[in-house]
């Protein structure tokens, strides 16, 4: 018997589907092998957006980090450094 392929989005959107048809969190995230804080994330992500909140996100942060220095400073310390 062969295996049968199936994509992350088929997945997810099996997930939902089941969650919607009145199964309970706990079973549903203990059969696809995920936790629960993750299935109520895909289930918020889904009411907030839809379809397309099932999709993958960039994990990039929104913003520059508070401790890394400016352009110009970093050039002053390569400058002094040289």
């Amino acid at each position: 018997m062969p295996w049968k392929e199936c994509s992350l989005m088929d997945e997810r959107l099996k997930f939902i589907a089941r969650l919607l048809d009145g199964e309970k969190m706990a079973a549903v995230c203990r059969e696809f092998n995920i936790s629960r804080k993750t299935g109520h994330k895909l289930l918020q992500r889904y009411r907030d957006s839809g379809l397309h909140g099932l999709t993958d996100r960039s994990r990039r942060p929104y913003r520059q980090q508070g401790n890394r220095l400016k352009n110009h400073l970093c050039a002053a310390v390569i400058a002094v450094s040289r």
